[in-house]
């Protein structure tokens, strides 16, 4: 009686434990993410928070590839490392995941630490990697006090697909920016006018992904005069960035040459996947900024010696 009882609780065991690990795995695939990360949120010194969260990222093995100040209060250290940029290696248009940006802001009489939060931004960028180990590591380093952003997340699923409303644009619908006759002349052209300071946009940082022809820059963007101000990045945050814990991390804004063609992201989806609770009306909206698109669009397309055709149309 016992022998027969045996392989039926057995059989039982094993059945409950492929449900389970089912469950688990897609419980995973389901689990709600927001973009950011906070770190901490407590009174000291602006510079000192700086200098600290320097140190820590440099211990826990972190590649520094550039510090970004958009305006008082406000630091991003942008970081990479070589799992970061064989993980992007992996992915079409990886180059956009290749980095994590770091942010320090001062807001309210208090120092905030944040980050971008990896596994969210590589279901944005359709990784091929969750980038889990990524998220663990700058966890271990900086902490892990909550995720935040828009009010409410999204999955995987709903990331890789994501897009604002109907007729905006998805990841896989950036802006080409230019060609060239080569990759070295593409890359050469965007060093060039990034160190010009052509159209008020300048290099933040560059990461050159292994065994690709593939370069992500980060760039920052002044705009000069009421024309301009719509493509400034310390006026558009004004109008975007306005909760109580800030999302400094959203920038700096990347051109990524793949080939001999230079891309960036389209504003309206950049914007939108960080900010994705902003109304379309009224105070603090995308209305407010519906000039921004086409602005740091044409101001990009400049840098990758295109010639600017109009929002959402395709440079020469």
């Amino acid at each position: 009686m016992l022998n027969r009882i045996r392989p039926s609780i057995t059989a039982v065991i094993c059945v409950f434990g492929i449900l389970t690990v089912f469950a688990a795995n897609a419980w995973a695939e389901d689990k709600e993410m927001k973009p950011f990360i906070l770190s901490s949120k407590v009174p000291g010194s602006f510079n000192a928070n700086v200098t600290d969260t320097t140190a820590k990222l440099k211990n826990a093995d972190f590649e520094i590839a550039g510090q970004y100040s958009p305006y008082d209060g406000a630091t991003i250290i942008i970081i990479t490392n070589a799992a970061m940029q064989a993980a992007a290696a992996k992915s079409e248009f990886g180059a956009f995941g290749a980095a994590q940006r770091v942010s320090i802001t001062q807001h309210n009489g208090d120092i905030q630490v944040a980050y971008t939060n990896p596994s969210y931004m590589a279901s944005a960028y359709r990784m091929n990697d969750d980038l889990a180990d990524i998220a663990a590591a700058m966890g271990a380093a900086l902490g892990n006090k909550g995720e935040f952003g828009p009010e409410e997340g999204m999955n995987d699923e709903g990331l890789r697909d994501y897009h604002y409303m109907f007729l905006m644009p998805y990841f896989d619908d950036p802006n080409l920016l230019g060609t060239a006759k080569s990759h070295q002349d593409m890359l050469d052209r965007v060093e060039a006018n990034l160190t010009q300071n052509l159209a008020g946009v300048s290099k933040v940082y560059r990461i050159d992904i292994p065994g690709k022809e593939e370069v992500v820059f980060g760039v920052g963007l002044k705009g000069n005069g009421e024309d301009q101000k719509e493509k400034d990045d310390a006026w558009v945050m004004s109008e975007i960035d306005f909760k109580d814990i800030r999302s400094t991390a959203h920038l700096p804004v990347e051109i990524v040459v793949s080939g001999k063609k230079a891309w960036a992201l389209d504003s309206k989806f950049r914007i939108a996947i960080n900010f994705s609770d902003l109304s379309m009306n009224g105070d603090n909206s995308f209305m407010n900024i519906m000039g921004t698109p086409g602005k740091v669009q044409e101001a990009l397309t400049l840098v990758a010696g295109g010639t600017y055709k109009g929002e959402g149309k395709y440079a020469d």
